[in-house]
């Protein structure tokens, strides 16, 4: 979805409130993707800042499909999304780095839905859990941890005594 920002941006004082439905259904993050299970129309407040110049405020919620990093069961994650963002018009542009990440404009036309997946991805989690002492699987057996205790062997012999059980080791061979 776009949105016309040509009057915000050359009208100095503009402010534009806006809400707008989103039409995001699923989203890329780290080459995987989440389905939206509920996502929140966005709140938008567009600011002329100075001339050609825009700030856009933004303020949404979505809920995601996922599962648990450590035990994979499904997970429904929600992410709260507060953000503000400078934009400048094309005839302004003075060739910055920072105009250069505009990758969410076009002309004066604000592209809503990749403005709100480079957010969501920036937003993501590092890790997703089902619940905050969630014990993961067994690497042996594959068995739930949160559900009870396997019968592997979990022994982790430490690397830096390696040399040391090699000397005990050849003792006994001889």
């Amino acid at each position: 979805m776009f949105v016309n920002l040509t009057d915000v941006l050359t009208n100095q004082g503009k402010v534009l409130p806006m809400q707008i439905e989103t039409g995001i259904k699923q989203v890329l993050v780290g080459g995987e993707s989440y389905q939206v299970l509920k996502s929140v129309p966005v709140d938008f407040v567009f600011t002329n800042t100075q001339k050609g110049r825009a700030r856009i405020e933004g303020k949404t919620e979505f809920t995601f499909a996922v599962t648990c990093d450590r035990c994979l069961k499904p997970v429904e994650q929600k992410i709260a999304l507060v953000f503000t963002r400078e934009v400048t018009a094309p005839d302004m542009s003075t060739g910055s780095s920072e105009e250069d990440e505009q990758d969410f404009m076009d002309g004066y036309q604000l592209n809503v839905e990749d403005l709100l997946n480079s957010e969501i991805v920036t937003s993501w989690p590092m890790k997703i859990l089902c619940k905050p002492d969630c014990k993961g699987i067994c690497p042996k057996c594959g068995r739930d941890l949160n559900t009870g205790t396997c019968d592997c062997d979990t022994f982790v012999p430490d690397p830096r005594m390696a040399a040391i059980k090699d000397i005990f080791e050849a003792d006994k061979e001889v």
